[in-house]
């Protein structure tokens, strides 16, 4: 277990569950950004797959991650966009949840004033965010904000997981090969 990758992983998709029957929308009926594209944001997206998602949109530092790119490694063409998305702002449109595991900055309120009335809002970046909560709250008053921040509310961190990942490692006495 890689604690950034599957630790992230386990805690947004926990979230991401809470959250969608918040807003009263099923997974596989959202439309989600992830903003990074590294390790955690990966494992992220890989598990959101697992639960459902079918309209998932990776953005790196150079753009949506899309078909018409060619600089692409391997992980990234996983999560190409079958759709022709090309901007950030493209993808921001009715999103209902946007995943930032990037750095300050990366988006903006102007693209959290596209997505959906209620929005999940998840900025991770740290130690500073994406966006800090009340940013995003001016301009979508009713959006689900966490981030990875201890001092916010609604951290969503990895930290939260590692007690119980644990016991029930122990509980099952898993053993490495």
């Amino acid at each position: 277990m890689h604690d950034d990758q599957h630790g992230t992983a386990i805690i947004t998709s926990a979230a991401l569950m809470n959250a969608s029957e918040m807003i009263d929308i099923k997974i596989e009926d959202m439309k989600i950004v992830v903003v990074g594209a590294g390790a955690a944001a990966i494992a992220c997206s890989t598990m959101y797959k697992e639960l459902g998602v079918k309209n998932l949109i990776m953005c790196d530092s150079k753009g949506v991650i899309h078909k018409g790119r060619t600089d692409l490694n391997k992980y990234k063409k996983e999560f190409i966009t079958q759709t022709d998305i090309t901007t950030m702002e493209e993808a921001f449109k009715d999103a209902n949840m946007v995943l930032g595991l990037s750095k300050p900055g990366t988006f903006s309120q102007e693209h959290i004033k596209l997505m959906s009335e209620e929005p999940i809002v998840f900025t991770l970046a740290n130690p500073t965010p994406e966006l800090f909560p009340e940013e995003v709250f001016e301009v979508k008053p009713k959006a689900i904000v966490g981030t990875g921040r201890s001092d916010c509310p609604n951290q969503v961190n990895n930290v939260l997981g590692f007690p119980f990942i644990f016991r029930g490692a122990l509980d099952v006495q898993a053993r490495t090969k």
